[in-house]
């Protein structure tokens, strides 16, 4: 797994450039485009497992669901960051990407460090260090266990039939 650390005020621009949003809708469309700006290697080199590290305010700027819909696509096992724009962090829980607020393991880490995710147990090792972070609601979980919200919902009412 390989971590991609990245600083403050990461906006849904830098993630996913505005000037595709009305031509790029589906997965093998807005991957080439994810941080194309910021980072353009991500999208050749991102793997399935890797992590993304932040800083504060992760996703702020416009309402944007193709970084999402991206990072999920490419196997994103989940961001952590010091904090994330509250807009970024619901369409994170409806496509069912894991966010985790964790600064002490943001701050710690290093290129080239281990990172190891317990994200049911909310734990993060870094290195030799873990750090807590509190475990994710059980209904958090089951959305991502689903796959995001629609499919959740729609296993939900199913068991209701």
């Amino acid at each position: 797994m390989r971590i991609w650390k990245y600083g403050d005020n990461i906006n849904t621009d830098q993630l996913f450039p505005g000037k595709y949003t009305y031509t790029c809708a589906t997965p093998e469309e807005i991957k080439p485009h994810l941080l194309e700006d910021l980072d353009p290697s991500f999208a050749d080199n991102v793997k399935t497992g890797d992590v993304i590290f932040a800083g504060k305010n992760f996703g702020c700027g416009s309402s944007r669901e193709q970084p999402v819909l991206g990072f999920k696509s490419v196997g994103v096992q989940a961001i952590v960051a010091e904090s994330f724009a509250r807009i970024f962090y619901r369409a994170a829980i409806n496509q069912g990407l894991v966010l985790i607020e964790c600064p002490e393991a943001v701050k710690t880490y290093s290129e080239g460090d281990e990172v190891q995710l317990n994200i049911e147990k909310g734990s993060i090792m870094v290195g030799e260090q873990n750090f807590s972070f509190p475990a994710l609601p059980k209904e958090v979980l089951a959305i991502r266990d689903a796959g995001g919200l629609l499919p959740y919902t729609r296993l939900k009412l199913k068991k209701k039939e």
